[in-house]
């Protein structure tokens, strides 16, 4: 587990945006189970959590017309419980970190994988993100 005095700023990158995290199991599925829609980031220490992750999700959720009705986060290896918890409702999607999914009335209907992630700029994921919710929203 990451000592906390890492993740607080990359949390608070998020939670400083709007997104609530989710640090328990029951937090998830309390979460993840609602009708709507719910966009789900799996925040990471790894350099592509903050050159494109974290910038490219803030960045569609300021930009986007239509927005997903929840904003949420939990933290890969600080957040262990409830990240093993969301990897549920992200089946058949292997464990990534990060990962960025939209969920519709508790489904995945549009999903990032860290491979789309790694090497691609902030706006390209922010951009893949304002289609889905234009989509999906």
């Amino acid at each position: 587990m990451y000592p906390e005095q890492i993740v607080a700023p990359m949390k608070a990158e998020l939670t400083n945006n709007g997104f609530e995290e989710l640090l328990t199991t029951s937090d998830v599925d309390a979460t993840l189970k609602q009708e709507g829609t719910t966009l789900l980031m799996i925040n990471s220490v790894c350099g592509c959590s903050a050159g494109t992750a974290r910038p490219g999700v803030i960045m569609a959720v300021q930009n986007a017309a239509k927005k997903p009705t929840r904003l949420t986060t939990t933290f890969a290896g600080f957040d262990i419980d409830a990240v093993k918890q969301a990897r549920t409702y992200l089946l058949p999607y292997p464990p990534s970190s990060p990962a960025i999914a939209l969920l519709k009335d508790g489904k995945v209907v549009h999903m990032i994988e860290r491979h789309m992630i790694e090497g691609r700029p902030a706006q390209m994921i922010a951009a893949n993100l304002i289609q889905a919710f234009e989509t999906y929203c």
